[in-house]
């Protein structure tokens, strides 16, 4: 055995004695209260008291153990965890389950003998506390004769005193009515007072009567007489002796309630399971054969297999309900109750047959199997407490009292409510008083899991978290929040899409007015706009935000949350209206990219990955509290359009946990700069122009290319055809792909060979353009556009 297994064994051994000791000594005192009647007043000696509270400590022992090994694991193992021990038997290298290796042996150690303690020395106890209680319930109590009062404790005899010398003992005004024969009230003895002695064998006591008579009616002449003659002798002093009879204890020879099944062991429960069980048998064939040989359930013919085997007449149902008169149809429902009550009374006599018999089996399976169950728990209850030690840290008693009466409370209501449904015959015997293991063994092994992984048992910001999430949801029962959205481009119709998909309760849609474009100045409505329309909603398109009639409309909304998705900068007069506040939902990883395009930069800086940020918003721009972050990864072939469709897509899910946390008042904000890692550099997010759509020909490919991705769709890269007579074409470039460039390749350059690429130099390479636009034309390939471009190579971007 190594010095480690020592260490934790005579950690464990001292204190697990010492606990099962109090453990015993506490339900000693239940136990003690629970029989204290019986016991007081009977004149019992020390030894006899004794005697009976050593055999209740033995009927305790199997309740006991399991509390010992939880309360003994946990201290011993939270006293390592508070004194560092663990932390340094983990420092070297040696896990939880190797230390608690030697305990868990231990632990079945315990538990095998738990089962040998409630086969051998339980039911011997039960036994001898059997025969004590009924050698002391046959004891009659001490004579104490109250004063005013007809007392008639002793046997033949009513007494009444009026008074009491508590010092000497005399009692005053003494009445004694002799009923030992049997005729009423013909013998009464009135005394001015009175000493009662008892014999110290208690088998006669002796009253001392002083100055007083002697009546007595008595018929010496013959039986039919029924005239009495009274008699009356008055006396100074007067003995009378009465025979006392079970007012000593006198103990049992030996034990007499062995039939009884907690007093069996296991080989006796067995027998006797298989006596019952053959009575129920029999009882069972017995009634059976009876029920079976009734006429009304089985023809004589039918039992005849030669004529089952023979061709039967078909069998005409329509003849069958035809009767005669009404006299055939009262005698065939006579004969129908006849036999039901019949077969009634043959069940009901079964029942009464096996009742008694069923009722001792199922106490006899009970008994049986809680030999086994105890034991198991004993072994179950160990990887509850080891686990819970390891993990509060906390040897005292307090703490892990506290833990260990929780756990145990639960196997103790448990224990009974499963005995109990057994012994009713709701549950199948080993069920009920395996019930325990059936609850323990599962949080034994989650406990024991978490403490090997040094995982946390429960995280209170989840729990509490979990708790405000039930609550949004019973008060959002009876009153839903009111949302008020504001958006204005496509990206903000699916996060709108999603809160109304989501049951939300949307009451107002706020975007921008409608502006005329195109060549016919027709007026354009936004997405946002045409979606609430779409779906019923109030749509409120303020030209000024700080219009009073605006502010005054937006608040008869009484939203509780404003959502602002890709929206115009708003005052605080807005921001500050709803209860629970406003937030905006972000097409970045705040703080990075702030402004009016971050997915357009996000691609031009050749960024790997983006994502999308919910926060609350204050007076400056892009700066207030984050909620939630959602990354995105760019891939090489992604543009500004389709890292649009990935955002809002992650955007839409977003804003909808993002409202149900602010709901659930859940929201904890992060400053953004706890997001800055080390000397990591901020990159703005401005507004595009169209100076930064120019395309810069001396830049590297890789700047390039990331520019005609990031503005693709739109607005779109652009650079200048120019002929070698000067002339100058717009040429819009959607996508381009890295090729290499023959030496001697300048920036602005163009090669191609007429039919399936065209190429511009850069500054390190060229870049093949695969989609474009030519001013005054539509966007096509590559293909379609060398078409109708002829000699290609004789012209050159501006480089500038």
């Amino acid at each position: 055995m190594k010095k480690l297994d020592k260490f934790t064994l005579k950690a464990f051994i001292g204190p697990f004695v010492a606990i099962l000791l109090i453990v015993v000594f506490i339900l000693m005192m239940q136990f003690l209260w629970l029989y204290i009647d019986e016991l007081v007043g009977k004149g019992l000696s020390f030894g006899v008291i004794m005697e009976f509270m050593m055999w209740g400590a033995c009927t305790i022992l199997p309740m006991a153990l399991p509390l010992a090994v939880l309360l003994s694991s946990m201290m011993v193992i939270g006293q390592m965890g508070e004194n560092k021990e663990l932390m340094a038997i983990k420092a070297a290298g040696i896990s939880l389950g190797r230390l608690i290796a030697p305990l868990i042996v231990t632990a079945l150690l315990i538990s095998i003998g738990a089962f040998f303690v409630g086969n051998d020395l339980v039911p011997k106890a039960y036994n001898e506390i059997f025969t004590l209680r009924d050698d002391i319930t046959r004891t009659k109590g001490e004579i104490k004769i109250p004063p005013g009062t007809f007392y008639d404790g002793i046997d033949g005899y009513v007494l009444r005193v009026e008074g009491r010398n508590e010092e000497t003992g005399m009692m005053y005004q003494v009445q004694v009515y002799d009923h030992t024969m049997r005729r009423g009230n013909t013998s009464i003895i009135i005394a001015d007072s009175a000493l009662l002695k008892i014999s110290k064998a208690k088998d006669y006591l002796t009253f001392s009567l002083f100055n007083g008579s002697n009546y007595q009616e008595t018929n010496e002449l013959t039986y039919r007489d029924t005239s009495l003659a009274l008699s009356r002798i008055d006396f100074a002093r007067e003995e009378l002796i009465i025979p006392l009879k079970n007012y000593s204890f006198e103990k049992s020879d030996s034990a007499r309630f062995s039939d009884q099944a907690k007093s069996m062991r296991l080989y006796q429960l067995a027998e006797q399971k298989d006596s019952l069980d053959r009575h129920n048998d029999e009882a069972f064939r017995r009634h059976y054969i009876r029920l079976r040989g009734d006429s009304n359930f089985y023809a004589h013919s039918q039992l005849d297999t030669a004529r089952r085997n023979s061709t039967l007449q078909w069998f005409s149902s329509d003849k069958m309900w035809k009767w005669n008169n009404l006299e055939q149809i009262q005698a065939a429902y006579d004969r129908a109750v006849s036999t039901s009550e019949r077969m009634s009374s043959e069940v009901l006599t079964y029942n009464h047959d096996v009742y008694q018999s069923t009722f001792y089996l199922r106490r006899t399976n009970v008994e049986l199997f809680k030999k086994f169950s105890t034991a198991l728990a004993c072994f179950l209850m160990f990887f509850i407490g080891a686990p819970i030690g390891a993990m509060i840290k906390k040897g005292g008693i307090g703490m892990s009292a506290i833990f260990s009466m929780l756990f145990f409370v639960i196997y103790w209501i448990v224990q009974i409510t499963g005995e109990k449904m057994a012994k009713d015959g709701a549950w199948l015997a080993f069920h009920g008083v395996f019930s325990p293991a059936y609850v323990l063994a599962p949080i034994g092994a989650f406990l024991t899991v978490k403490a090997i992984k040094d995982a946390e048992l429960f995280n209170m910001d989840t729990v509490k978290a979990g708790w405000r999430k039930v609550l949004s949801r019973i008060t959002g029962f009876f009153r839903k929040p009111r949302i008020v959205y504001m958006g204005t481009p496509e990206f903000a119709v699916a996060p709108l899409d999603a809160l109304i998909r989501r049951k939300y309760k949307v009451v107002a849609v706020v975007t921008v007015a409608d502006k005329p474009s195109g060549r016919g100045l027709k007026l354009n409505e936004s997405a946002v706009k045409r979606y609430a329309v779409e779906k019923g909603i109030p749509v409120l398109q303020p030209e000024k935000l700080k219009d009073p009639a605006f502010l005054e409309q937006l608040a008869s909304f009484k939203a509780d949350v404003f959502v602002v998705v890709a929206f115009r900068m708003l005052p605080e007069e807005v921001w500050r209206m709803p209860k629970l506040g406003t937030f905006n939902l972000h097409a970045s990883l705040l703080p990075q990219y702030r402004g009016a395009a971050p997915i357009n930069w996000a691609i031009i800086n050749g960024e790997k990955r983006t994502g999308v940020t919910t926060f609350m918003i204050d007076k400056n721009i892009d700066t207030g509290g984050i909620i939630l972050r959602e990354e995105c990864l760019i891939s090489d072939s992604d543009n500004a359009g389709t890292l649009h469709d990935k955002l809002m897509e992650l955007g839409s899910n977003l804003v909808c946990d993002t409202v149900e946390l602010i709901i659930q008042h859940n929201v904890e904000l992060r400053v953004q700069r706890s997001f800055i890692q080390g000397s990591e550099e901020l990159r703005p997010a401005p507004k595009l122009t169209r100076e930064l759509c120019h395309i810069d020909w001396r830049r590297p490919s890789v700047e390039v290319r990331n520019l005609i991705r990031g503005l693709s769709p739109y607005p779109a890269a652009y650079t200048e055809l120019v002929s070698g007579s000067g002339e100058r074409l717009q040429l819009k470039i959607y996508a381009a792909e890295f090729m290499d460039a023959p030496a001697g390749t300048r920036p602005g350059q163009i090669l191609s060979d007429g039919k399936s690429y065209l190429a511009v130099g850069t500054a390190d390479g060229m870049l093949s353009i695969t989609d474009l636009q030519l001013g005054g034309k539509k966007r096509m390939d590559i293909g379609a556009f060398l078409l109708g471009f002829r000699n290609p190579e004789s012209w050159r971007c501006d480089e500038n």
